[in-house]
Parts: C-alpha cells; sequence; structure tokens
C-alpha cells in the first residue's frame, strides 16, 4: 500500500481512536497496532501534526518512571475535522467498491 494513502487512512484513524476517549500516545498506538500495521514511528509525527492543527489538546499526565505522559483529547476543531473525514472516506469507499463490483457508471 502506499505510504501516503496509508498515512492519510491511520490519520483518520487516530482521530476515532482519540475521539473515543482521552489517550496517550502509547495508548494510540496500541489501539491501532491491533488493528493495522503501525508503529511509533508512524504514530507519533501525526499526533504531532494533529496536535499543532488544534485538533487535539494535550495534557501532562505525571508519571512515577520516566517523563509525563501526554494526555490527547480531540478538540471541537478535531471533531469537525473527523466528521469531515469520514465524509471523505464514506464516499472514497463506495466509490472503489462500485469500480471493483464492475458498476459501469462508476
Amino acid at each position: 500500500m502506499n505510504a501516503q494513502f496509508k498515512r492519510g487512512i491511520v490519520e483518520l484513524l487516530v482521530l476515532k481512536t482519540v475521539e473515543k476517549r482521552p489517550r496517550s500516545s502509547f495508548e494510540v498506538i496500541e489501539a491501532l497496532s491491533e488493528a493495522v500495521d503501525v508503529n511509533e514511528n508512524t504514530i507519533y509525527p501525526i499526533l504531532r501534526r494533529l496536535s499543532k492543527q488544534g485538533y487535539f489538546d494535550i495534557e501532562k499526565d505525571r508519571s512515577d518512571i520516566g517523563a509525563p505522559r501526554k494526555i490527547y483529547t480531540i478538540t471541537k476543531a478535531g471533531q469537525e475535522r473527523l466528521i469531515e473525514f469520514e465524509k471523505e472516506w464514506e464516499s472514497f469507499l463506495e466509490n472503489v467498491l462500485k469500480i471493483l463490483g464492475g458498476e459501469e457508471d462508476a
């Protein structure tokens, strides 16, 4: 699968995962890696970019071991982007399935 295409899908999945409940980066990686082939080298840049774009708020959670954990919470802008992203994905998937199903006017 094309890396750029995969990153776009993973971005959608990151937004959806954090929408369900606030999560640390480790929890996001853990949740997604169970379903798709991703690792921290894919997820950390996406979390940074989405945070920079205002889609996540970050709180630092103190830890007894090492540095404080960052907890990501989706913002109103993030929820709006997620809705937009889901609509785009559904439309894209619908058109792909039309073509794969052999519909003539796809």
